[in-house]
């Protein structure tokens, strides 16, 4: 099978570098922590109102119908 040029290069990058760089740990956390906090945080700011709105903005774009041109 023939490889895709930039897959060779990709790999030749790899074996020069000796794999891909490790990620830091405690970074790693805190961005985890602060994705699973988020969201939650976000609604208990946005009033009722703000929150069905953005449902509906939502649920709209879902079931909109794309329609053909002729």
């Amino acid at each position: 099978m023939k490889k895709d040029i930039n897959t060779t290069a990709f790999n030749i990058v790899q074996t020069i570098t000796a794999g891909t760089p490790q990620k830091n740990p405690a970074a790693v956390a805190l961005g985890r922590l602060g994705g699973l906090k988020g969201g939650k945080a976000r609604a208990e700011k946005l009033s009722p109102k703000r929150r069905s709105e953005i449902a509906r903005k939502a649920a709209q774009s879902l079931w909109r119908k794309k329609t053909k041109s002729i």
